[in-house]
């Protein structure tokens, strides 16, 4: 089925569809734009795009966020398989308080899951409107109706300040977490839209069911869109293509182990340990006769208090830095399988990809292997915060069997070594 397009000259009077593209107009400037066409009242600039009420409350009618999914150092991310969308605030340059930014976007987070987190008010919640930027022209793409929260995060980890640094110079943003609500087959309506603008007291009447619930009942009453994802054997191009940072990042991880392949094995391991913080302590084993090193490791899974011990899942690690013409092929894959022991699971981490056949025996014969690729660990990096500019101190902190702190402590042009500890 062809994905559903509205044009340009549609806009204005055109409901919402989620995953629909919204054409952009031709012209050499902002008339082009079309959100401000779309969406009554909207601006035509910036991610955080909101609009009041005409009732002379001051309060929001509604908020679009607009996001590229692009920016290296606020990496913006939708889980279609969960419905969960990050989204990162407008504080994104030292200078300026938390919240004290020109679109008051920090402060409209701030308020929005203060209200979702007491509870009482919710009716005061905007809904949120979440679109793409496509890379064609000044077409966007409806990702969907957002609500705050989410069912499955707790209450003090939907909305986090962080820390980050650039030139020397700390700041705070916020990394809020949102979940896309399922709105069903219908579109929704713009004359809902226009009423949270000019009629709010009866905007619910023409209110998606979904955001009723969410009003009503709040973080538990949010239904989320999931889209599972259908297992397919991924081509070696989708387990390579990257951003152009992202393929400079694993050009350099490359040529970085050129001559000692097996000191990837850290690097893998703490990849893997940035991709999910529950997995912890892993150890490098002696080098195997054929030349590859493993690790072994433990994946923790725990409620986070101090009485009961969390379970710890054992893991194999094996990693493979290659070049992108040099696949890991069925001997390889086989040869970690058969090192699996009882209650383990493996872990396969590559700078290339894995070739069909073996990736098809893995799935078709459901072996417990977890498979990160080339654009896996290049979208880790970029999670991270780690690009180009710093990974070459990255991977030093790594071969001096050090522990590199990333994203939520500082940026990583900060890498804190283990000095003191290496003086005593």
């Amino acid at each position: 089925m062809a994905q559903k397009e509205i044009a340009f000259d549609k806009l204005e009077n055109s409901d919402l569809y989620v995953d629909c593209i919204y054409k952009g107009g031709t012209a050499p400037n902002m008339s082009a734009e079309p959100l401000n066409k779309l969406m009554p009242g909207c601006s035509n600039s910036s991610g955080f795009r909101k609009v009041k009420r005409k009732d002379g409350s001051n309060k929001w009618a509604y908020v679009v966020l607009y996001t590229s999914m692009e920016e290296l150092e606020w990496p913006d991310y939708l889980d279609e398989e969960t419905g969960v969308f990050r989204y990162y605030g407008d504080n994104r340059e030292p200078g300026r308080a938390l919240t004290d930014t020109s679109k008051k976007g920090n402060l409209i987070l701030e308020t929005t899951f203060a209200l979702l987190n007491e509870g009482v008010k919710l009716e005061e919640i905007p809904p949120f409107f979440v679109f793409k930027k496509t890379g064609n022209g000044r077409d966007i793409q409806f990702l969907g109706l957002a609500a705050p929260g989410n069912p499955h995060l707790s209450p003090d980890k939907d909305l986090v300040a962080f820390w980050r640094t650039i030139k020397d110079k700390r700041f705070q943003n916020y990394e809020a977490h949102f979940t896309i609500l399922d709105t069903g087959e219908e579109p929704i309506s713009r004359k809902w839209l226009e009423a949270l603008i000019f009629d709010h007291d009866n905007n619910l009447d023409y209110a998606p069911e979904v955001w009723k619930r969410f009003i009503k009942e709040g973080r538990n009453g949010i239904k989320a869109l999931k889209a599972p994802r259908i297992v397919t054997i991924p081509t070696k191009y989708d387990q390579l293509q990257s951003d152009v940072e992202g393929n400079k990042c694993l050009e350099i991880i490359r040529k970085h182990y050129a001559s000692n392949p097996t000191g990837f094995e850290a690097c893998a391991a703490d990849i893997v340990k940035m991709m999910d913080p529950n997995f912890i302590s892993f150890d490098l084993t002696k080098p195997w006769r054929d030349g590859g090193r493993d690790a072994i490791g433990h994946y923790a899974i725990t409620q986070g208090g101090k009485v009961n011990a969390p379970l710890k899942i054992e893991c194999a690690l094996e990693a493979k830095c290659y070049s992108p013409d040099n696949s890991v092929g069925v001997r390889q894959m086989s040869r970690l399988i058969s090192r699996i022991r009882y209650r383990q699971f493996g872990i396969m981490v590559t700078t290339s990809y894995v070739d069909s056949q073996a990736y098809k025996e893995v799935v078709e014969d459901g072996h417990p292997i977890l498979i990160i690729t080339a654009s896996d660990i290049a979208g880790i990096l970029r999670r991270n915060a780690i690009n180009s500019s710093n990974i070459e101190k990255y991977l030093q902190t790594i071969d001096n069997g050090n522990v590199y702190y990333t994203s939520k402590v500082s940026d990583c042009s900060t890498a804190l070594y283990a000095a003191e500890n290496d003086a005593e």
